[in-house]
């Protein structure tokens, strides 16, 4: 592509509109410096600097659609408690949609709290609950995603699964049942408890370990016809029209029909790879929603993956050096 037409490419995404549903999430930062270990027991004394909370889950693949311009709402079920507040106001502030998001009494808002000293991970503790949402609260979700297929037609839905309760397998059926009807694209990120509930989806985008646990393999070495395999393994299962798999330091593969291509990683500095996989996906799918070109869909999402895994946290893609960096190497 010559460099006019990533202008114009870029561009174009502020005509997409993208729904995110799935496990949205608060992750906090408690920054700090250790000088001593605890006289209590054999453990590291943070003294904390700063605090910091940024929205984390299938929020921070918001925060990346976002980021590059396209319209974004936010569909899920949180806590009714003061951390569901602070990411509703972290949302707003970022002009992510949130009439989708239903709070629930039942409910205590995923908390994620990371504690980092000297760019290094101390420590995280989880505060949350994993249980699959209420009947009543399937129904919430689901009637205000039928709301919104047909008040904000959006082109593409993205499913973001972190095995936290929100999809469960009656919410992913009438999802992709529901967007099939409104002819609405289906991006999936998939975990482990509902990988093979996505039936008939147009992207699947699980990483290597999820796909060989899900399909029982054991394979080391990541060659272009083992891949393919798997693709067929998994299409047997899913029927659906994109494979797109990320191979960690490896790069990604995809393959659409006969169309299959492994693309190695550009070598980055890499300082934190947490939160990579939501840059992946939202790349990923507002560029196909974009250009249905699953090459150059493939292409940026790696590039995309790369350049998040160089910043410390949760962060979403600097729009501006994507750009320039998808100049630079996609000529």
């Amino acid at each position: 592509m010559q460099h006019s037409h990533f202008d114009e490419l870029f561009q174009s995404f502020q005509q997409l509109k993208i729904g995110v549903i799935g496990d949205i999430m608060l992750d906090t930062y408690w920054w700090g410096k250790v000088d001593r270990i605890s006289p209590e027991a054999p453990v590291p004394v943070v003294s904390v600097t700063k605090k910091e909370m940024r929205i984390g889950g299938a929020g921070n693949v918001t925060l990346n659609i976002k980021a590059l311009g396209a319209a974004v709402h936010a569909i899920s079920i949180i806590g009714k408690d003061e951390e569901g507040k602070q990411l509703i106001d972290l949302m707003n502030q970022h002009q992510i949609n949130t009439d989708y998001l239903f709070a629930s009494a039942t409910r205590q808002t995923t908390n994620k709290i990371r504690i980092i000293s000297r760019n290094q991970h101390m420590m995280r503790l989880d505060a949350e609950i994993t249980a699959s949402i209420l009947p009543a609260e399937e129904l919430e979700i689901l009637n205000g995603f039928r709301t919104y297929l047909e008040e904000v037609k959006p082109q593409l839905v993205i499913l973001e699964d972190y095995n936290k309760g929100v999809l469960t397998p009656l919410v992913i059926k009438e999802i992709i049942r529901l967007c099939k009807l409104h002819h609405v694209l289906i991006a999936v990120d998939p975990k482990r408890k509902n990988f093979f509930e996505y039936q008939g989806v147009d992207i699947f985008k699980p990483n290597l370990q999820e796909a060989k646990e899900a399909l029982n393999l054991i394979l080391d070495d990541v060659q272009l016809e083992t891949m393919k395999d798997i693709h067929q393994q998994l299409h047997e299962m899913l029927h659906h029209d994109i494979s797109f798999i990320t191979l960690s330091e490896k790069g990604v593969f995809y393959q659409q029909a006969d169309s299959s291509r492994l693309i190695p990683t550009h070598i980055r500095s890499i300082a934190d790879v947490s939160g990579a996989g939501d840059t992946v996906i939202a790349v990923a799918s507002v560029v196909y929603a974009a250009t249905k070109n699953v090459a150059l869909m493939a292409e940026m999402a790696n590039i995309a993956g790369g350049l998040v895994c160089e910043e410390v946290g949760t962060v979403a893609i600097n729009t501006n050096k994507f750009l320039q960096e998808c100049k630079r190497l996609l000529l």
